[in-house]
């Protein structure tokens, strides 16, 4: 089983496309994560400059427009999916409604995204995300028992802070998400925020063991179906995520190194004899 890693475009809005795939491509990620949306660019020539580069696209979302109505908010959200879908993307991670959105409404987001991706053929997944209607796993776990069709982007660091635990007493709904995910996520988080000031750092041990236990069963589960390809986006975040440990550093070469660091960290322990 293959573990495809794919580097986050989000912090790196500011670097040249090309010189920003010409670093991705050196240090064998397979394909980009992006959200198109956040910045003013020509959609068309990045997809060019990706087929170049020999790199896959995936796409995360969320809709951008603020004060809209649910209805407003509903409307945008099946545009925007629609729009992102036409870029041909490997798959769309939508962070999707509300944390305050009722049952009700939280069903019509998610019936928007089925019908979609039934419409496009571009598979649509959902973010676990503070902020966001999968904010919690209290909150996915009885959509996930009731709708036996959807799937999910894991970033188990949202709800561990969420939580302020790591859900050592929500192992049914962790287990659940888990036999749902499609794509993970990995970026170290703790029971006080979603991203350590340092994933290396030894006062973090327990909080990258903890998601480490979570993405091994993961991974496990993927090679026990026979699971082709595995798809993982190391996604430690810019500031306000990130703290600036060393003003000398840039803060983008700091995010850069913590996400190559999980990518040979996660690269190694799954898949060795590449490493």
């Amino acid at each position: 089983m293959k573990i495809d890693f794919f580097c986050p475009r989000w912090g790196f809005e500011h670097i040249n496309w090309d010189a920003f795939l010409s670093r991705v491509k050196t240090v064998g990620y397979v394909g980009v994560e992006w959200f198109p949306y956040s910045e003013a660019i020509d959609f068309a020539e990045v997809l060019h400059q990706l087929k170049a580069y020999n790199l896959q696209l995936c796409i995360v979302m969320t809709v951008i427009k603020q004060n809209l109505t649910f209805d407003d908010y509903l409307q945008q959200l099946k545009q925007d999916l629609l729009d992102l879908s036409l870029l041909n993307p490997l798959f769309i991670t939508a962070q999707t409604g509300r944390e305050y959105f009722s049952p009700k409404q939280i069903e019509q987001c998610l019936a928007c995204c089925a019908e979609v991706s039934r419409e496009t053929g571009i598979p649509i997944y959902q973010e676990t995300h503070r902020n966001k209607w999968a904010f919690a796993a209290h909150q996915v776990y009885p959509v996930l028992q009731n709708n036996p069709d959807f799937m999910l982007t894991m970033d188990v660091s949202h709800w561990f802070c969420v939580s302020e635990s790591y859900l050592e007493d929500q192992q049914d709904a962790v287990d659940l998400a888990i036999r749902r995910t499609k794509h993970l996520h990995a970026r170290i988080g703790h029971t006080q925020s979603s991203q350590v000031a340092d994933p290396k750092a030894p006062e973090y041990g327990q909080a990258l063991q903890e998601h480490l236990k979570i993405w091994d069963k993961y991974v496990a589960l993927q090679r026990a179906n026979h699971t082709e390809a595995v798809t993982i986006t190391p996604e430690f975040g810019p500031p306000p995520y990130l703290t600036v440990m060393d003003k000398n550093i840039p803060a983008d070469e700091t995010q850069w190194r913590y996400n190559l660091w999980m990518k040979d960290l996660l690269n190694e322990r799954y898949q060795p004899q590449q490493a």
